[in-house]
């Protein structure tokens, strides 16, 4: 399979899809020049040597939270593995850049492009090969999913484009990109017992959706998930690893295992697995390749040619990123973050979405002059910003969530801090009560001109627990009695402003209930630099312009899913976060891709231009699948007018739905969306170009992806709600 991978991509330099923005071509070419190298380097390989390569050195073993063993016969290093999503685990010196949720609600292609380039960079000059991340898994179907946070948002379309441009970003840098968790990996409680049971549509329309975006973005690598996937362990699933990823996508780089997630020599090795880690529990024992691995294949029970095919595809990844020329030493103490702040910044403000502004409460202006802040999110933790292991913490400003996708703060810009330089610089005052007593935080509130409370929920991986919530959270309600505090400030001041960090959507109707509650800022989660982004926002030196990644309901049945102990049978297909509200007609309380702004925007002139065929992809193979699924088959546009008086940017977000003679589907999906500043009174194209793919649906029986007869709905608008401007294609 590999060959006809490589005889693809050598015989093509076609550039990527457009997708509504612009994107660098992929190099094609470079796999088979990677393998090429790969198979000239594999002759001077010894026995020994290439059970290294694919072998973990043992937890704790080597500098890095992986490690494997080394060939100096062709030069080739203890290769490095890093955590994580958002920066690198344990650097002294590192940036905390937003997480990807909140990088996911910018709909900004380009600072999120930029945020993997950053972690690139940092990664290659601090040594690390291979960065653990993007996440596309969790998806994120369950809203309370602990590790939800460290991905895109449940959407495969939004995750998809974000996978393809943070990997690009990375990569192009000079560092290994590593797609996780593949696959199915949607919570945390019993994620390494349960078994997760998914139909073969769901499979491919959601959860394969953005790891098939990583593969065609060329990612280096992919990581192998802790749950069992229809009954077989993930890291031991042929139909995920060699039938749906290598063979059905084409991907031409190496599977890694999470961490301690392989339980068999012989299974993880026929199945598809390339590379264990960190080659050993985390008590030093349960070695399942290395000399076990070598002994399989003196018995004839593991063939020498699926070893030499993991060895192959772990060099190719190497050479395919350039590791094997210049690439500097591992130095966890290296000062890496450069002018990355910058980009921190920008993602953690332009995440923000505004979600309730009655009576013109935002922006802060003249007329302020007094401001009470409350709540203890609205500093930073007294015991210190680091003081919990993996940030494991229910105390103080919120940054990120808990677990191995987290990075040792430098600093932490907290919420109190940014506001208090900033009203000091507008003549303004500031009383703070960092409690969250609802009686203190009355008192603090009475008075003032506006009231911020701080309200924040919390989750993390599963090996720690924060409150008794094991990693997924027990449930939707803000944490530290949020709601009574909420109710008590709101009812001693008339203006009062509730600002969310939270890692997933949290129930508002409480805080909702209170006339007090002027407005509502979802601040997410925004790395470190929390309060300077909210400061931008606040003082309107930025306009609101993020969209939500996610659908905030108005009780916890409206999703549809939950943590579940035992088994997870997907019951609910296709339909998770908006496509279950429109299926089941469920009123949200702010839906996917909604947010407002301190302008308005106005939509006009759609146009739809296609040269769509019905019928299945023909196509090569290549990295993401047939080569013609991903070539642009129709183009939407519309204007866009600033229709305000404050300079802004719009987020156009595209829908499709398809022809009745397709099977079931969602009533609407998102396939485009495009980001527009604009400044006031200025008007510009929102311009969308539709792949193959993203007017197909799986064929179960046939196995491939069709493009249905008949007519297409196409939707432009603000929101998923906000439809703003419709038109058809017919095909």
């Amino acid at each position: 399979m590999i060959s006809k991978i490589l005889a693809a991509v050598a015989t093509t330099t076609a550039a990527f899809a457009q997708l509504g923005h612009a994107q660098t071509a992929p190099n094609d070419e470079g796999w088979a020049a990677a393998y090429q190298k790969a198979e000239t380097a594999m002759g001077r390989l010894s026995a020994s040597e290439k059970i290294g390569l694919v072998t973990g050195v043992g937890w704790d073993k080597g500098p890095c939270v992986g490690n494997t063993g080394s060939a100096g016969s062709i030069g080739y290093p203890s290769l490095c593995l890093q955590d994580g999503p958002l920066g690198l685990r344990f650097g002294k010196s590192v940036t905390a850049f937003a997480p990807g949720i909140q990088a996911a609600s910018t709909w900004d292609v380009d600072l999120i492009r930029q945020r993997g380039q950053y972690m690139g960079a940092e990664a290659k000059s601090m040594g690390v090969n291979v960065m653990l991340g993007p996440v596309a898994g969790a998806l994120g179907k369950i809203p309370n999913g602990g590790r939800n946070w460290e991905g895109f948002g449940p959407d495969p379309y939004l995750t998809g484009i974000a996978m393809m441009e943070t990997i690009e970003g990375m990569q192009s840098s000079g560092v290994q990109a590593c797609a996780k968790h593949y696959i199915l990996n949607e919570q945390e409680v019993n994620r390494n017992t349960m078994s997760s049971n998914v139909d073969d549509r769901t499979m491919h329309e959601l959860y394969l959706w953005p790891f098939a975006d990583s593969v065609k973005a060329n990612v280096a690598s992919v990581m192998c998930s802790y749950n069992k996937i229809n009954g077989n362990w993930a890291c031991e699933s042929e139909e995920a690893l060699q039938k749906l990823l290598k063979d059905e996508l084409g991907f031409p780089g190496f599977v890694v295992s999470d961490w301690d997630a392989q339980h068999t020599t012989e299974g993880s090795a026929k199945a598809g697995m390339d590379m264990t880690m960190p080659g050993s529990n985390y008590d030093g024992g349960n070695v399942l390749w290395g000399d076990r691995l070598q002994q399989a294949i003196g018995s004839g029970s593991v063939p020498q040619s699926r070893v030499d095919d993991m060895v192959k595809r772990v060099l190719a990844s190497w050479y395919y990123t350039g590791q094997d020329t210049g690439y500097p030493r591992f130095n966890i103490n290296a000062d890496v973050r450069g002018n990355h702040a910058e980009n921190a910044r920008a993602v953690a403000r332009d995440g923000i979405v505004l979600l309730k502004n009655d009576d013109g409460v935002l922006p802060l202006g003249a007329g302020t002059s007094k401001i009470a802040v409350i709540g203890s999110a609205s500093v930073n933790n007294p015991a210190g910003i680091n003081s919990c292991v993996d940030r494991g913490c229910n105390t103080g400003a919120l940054a990120m969530g808990w677990g191995s996708g987290t990075v040792d703060l430098t600093y932490l810009v907290a919420p109190h801090d940014a506001i208090n330089e900033r009203a000091r610089a507008e003549g303004a005052s500031v009383t703070l009560s960092n409690s969250d007593d609802p009686g203190r935080g009355a008192q603090a509130a009475q008075g003032a001109d506006v009231a911020l409370v701080f309200i924040t929920a919390n989750s993390g991986e599963g090996y720690i627990e924060v409150d008794g919530n094991p990693g997924d959270r027990n449930n939707l309600d803000p944490w530290h009695n949020g709601n009574a505090l909420v109710k008590a400030v709101a009812a001693a001041n008339p203006n009062t402003i509730v600002v969310a960090h939270s890692t997933g959507p949290i129930i508002l109707e409480s805080i909702l209930e209170n006339a007090g509650v002027k407005g509502i800022v979802w601040a997410g989660l925004p790395g470190q630099e929390n309060g300077n982004a909210l400061v931008d926002i606040l003082w309107g030196d930025t306009n609101p312009n993020g969209k939500l990644p996610y659908t905030l309901g108005k009780k916890p049945g409206d999703w549809g899913t939950s943590v579940v102990q035992g088994d997870d049978n997907f019951r609910e297909g296709l339909y998770i976060d908006y496509r279950h509200f429109d299926k089941n007609n469920i009123e949200p309380r702010y839906e996917f891709g909604f947010g407002l702004s301190y302008t308005t925007f106005e939509y006009a002139d759609i146009t739809v231009d296609s040269t769509a065929t019905a019928g299945p992809a023909t196509g090569d193979l290549a990295p993401g699948g047939p080569k013609d699924l991903y070539d642009t088959v129709a183009t939407v546009t519309a204007t866009i007018t600033n229709s305000g008086s404050v300079d802004g940017a719009e987020v156009a977000q595209l829908y499709v739905t398809l022809p009745a003679s397709a099977p079931e589907a969602p009533p609407k999906q998102l396939r485009g969306f495009a980001k527009l500043p604009l400044t006031a009174g200025e008007s510009g194209t929102a311009t969308f170009n539709l792949r193959r793919k993203d007017l197909s649906f799986w064929d179960t029986s046939a196995k491939k992806w069709v493009v249905p007869e008949g007519e297409f709905g196409i939707s432009v608008g603000a929101s998923s709600r906000d439809i703003r401007l419709e038109g058809t294609i017919t095909v």
